[in-house]
């Protein structure tokens, strides 16, 4: 058994950065506290290029196969701490102005990117599950962290409710794979369904129970109804998080899983799948073209991604008239869903950078307040105008190289409907979209005033309709337009990765083949 605890080591500096925000935010008074989020950048910087130097080309495991070292699992651990910069960062000023102990921010922040990690390398189900429910528990505290908002506190109840019972479910389906087969390491799965030419009913169950937690985890459609009411009520760089994070670590763990454990069984669950995808992109594209909240459509355009994210899954594999296993083209699959992942992580980012600056100019984030947002903030619009560019899968830009990678696979693996149906949705997707940027260049303002850099006084608190909380500090969702030029750099390099990643970027470095290299 292999106990080499330094294979943990990125772990352990994520799990220490987290301890020490704790640590420094009890010791810490006034305005010292503002070093904490620059502190935590820094410490994840430092994970980051740890990890990448450590573990950059190694191939290992730990506890006969429970963690796994690889490429694949460096990936989205490279990802994640990226991603964690970027949202402490965004989180500045929601923090500085709403909360008294931000260390307790931080630090939650930084034990659900441990989480994370953890899900991307775990190679047995009961290890996947604890992770899972240490990334769970931290966003669940998250979703409801505004305590005297009343749509935070709807949302943190719903999220937990169901949140738990999609635990359960994934909880017990473990147990049922256990108690037939054996095992619930990857590998050992993998063996015991090969071993046997019918995959047993009771087996059927426990992968259905599992497959249904982890829909609840990535929001797929039937278990979809916690994600509309969790992004709007949730604080906006939490939503943001929430889109991006917590679904990315979920389709880590969801492909390894399919690939590592399930393939040998992939003619009992490939159409089960098929129809979780095929519900997921029409309901959310469908629902998405009535709301007339911004937060709300961003949600039901999630779900509908998820359902682009479960087609790839669904590709992964072909069973032949002879029914043998057809893996041909699983690097194909793999590669569209991890640079699908990776364009939607930056395009959400990008949108949800503007939809803050939005509304702490005007205390609205419904879809009719972005009139004539190109003449009072040209950059941002851009931004804007350009993420939903690449939402829809428009040519040029990161959405559509990924939707061409995934809608290829799908294709050649003899699903052609299920294909034809992906870009009908596409188009659908199109028309909301262009929706939301037609509000941003043609219709006219209602308040030409440039936004620019405002002060906090109680006359902007007024006519920005932002209430204060019981602390006496203005109960902001996220940075006010005063701090907008700290960012400008972070969106123009979002703007230039979502342009430039479409023009045709290789992935060949970003395959997942079935020894994880």
């Amino acid at each position: 058994m292999n106990n080499n605890f330094l294979l943990l080591m990125p772990e352990f500096l994520v799990t220490g950065l987290a301890f020490l925000v704790l640590t420094a935010d009890f010791f810490l008074r006034g305005d010292r506290k503002n070093f904490l989020p620059y502190l935590a950048v820094l410490g994840l910087i430092g994970a980051l290029t740890f990890t990448l130097i450590d573990q950059w080309d190694r191939v290992d495991h730990l506890y006969e196969g429970l963690i796994l070292i690889d490429g694949y699992a460096l990936f989205f651990k490279a990802f994640f701490l990226v991603l964690g910069v970027i949202v402490v960062l965004s989180s500045v000023e929601y923090v500085k102005r709403n909360l008294d102990n931000p260390g307790e921010y931080y630090g939650i922040l930084i034990f659900t990117i441990v989480g994370m990690m953890l899900m991307a390398a775990s190679g047995e189900l009961l290890t996947a599950y604890i992770s899972l429910e240490l990334l769970s528990f931290g966003l669940y505290v998250l979703v409801s962290f505004d305590r005297y908002g009343a749509k935070s506190n709807e949302a943190g109840t719903k999220y937990i409710l169901l949140g738990a019972f999609s635990s359960a479910l994934m909880l017990y389906g473990i147990s049922q794979i256990y108690g037939l087969l054996g095992t619930t390491r990857f590998d050992g799965i993998a063996e015991a369904l090969s071993a046997t030419p019918d995959v047993s009913p009771g087996v059927l169950v426990g992968l259905v129970l599992i497959i249904a937690g982890l829909g609840f985890k990535v929001a797929s459609v039937p278990f979809h109804m916690w994600a509309p009411d969790a992004y709007e009520g949730a604080p906006i760089p939490v939503t943001a998080y929430l889109a991006v994070g917590s679904k990315a670590a979920a389709f880590a763990l969801v492909l390894r899983f399919f690939v590592e454990a399930l393939m040998p069984a992939v003619g009992d669950w490939q159409m089960i799948i098929v129809i979780m995808a095929a519900l997921t992109m029409t309901v959310g594209n469908l629902v998405a073209l009535a709301q007339s909240n911004l937060k709300r459509l961003l949600a039901y355009s999630s779900i509908g991604h998820v359902g682009y994210l479960l087609m790839g899954v669904a590709a992964l594999a072909a069973v032949g008239d002879d029914g043998r296993i057809q893996l041909q083209l699983s690097h194909l699959a793999s590669n569209g869903l991890m640079l699908h992942l990776v364009a939607y992580g930056v395009t959400n980012m990008a949108v949800f950078l503007g939809i803050a600056v939005v509304y702490n100019a005007t205390g609205k984030d419904d879809i009719a307040n972005l009139a004539g947002l190109s003449r009072r903030a040209p950059f941002l619009s851009a931004v804007m105008a350009v993420s939903f560019f690449s939402l829809a899968g428009l040519p040029i830009f990161a959405g559509f190289i990924s939707k061409f990678y995934l809608f290829n696979a799908v294709a050649l693996q003899g699903l052609l409907w299920l294909a034809g149906l992906a870009i009908f949705t596409s188009l659908i997707s199109l028309y909301y979209y262009l929706n939301v940027v037609r509000q941003i260049y043609i219709e006219d303002a209602p308040d030409p005033t440039p936004i620019s850099m405002p002060k906090l006084t109680d006359d902007y608190r007024k006519t920005a309709m932002i209430s204060t909380n019981k602390v006496g500090k203005p109960n902001v969702d996220h940075y006010p337009i005063a701090h907008m030029k700290r960012f400008i750099p972070m969106l123009a390099v979002l703007l230039a990765v979502l342009v430039t990643a479409g023009t045709g970027v290789p992935t060949s470095g970003l395959i997942l083949s079935r020894d994880g290299g």
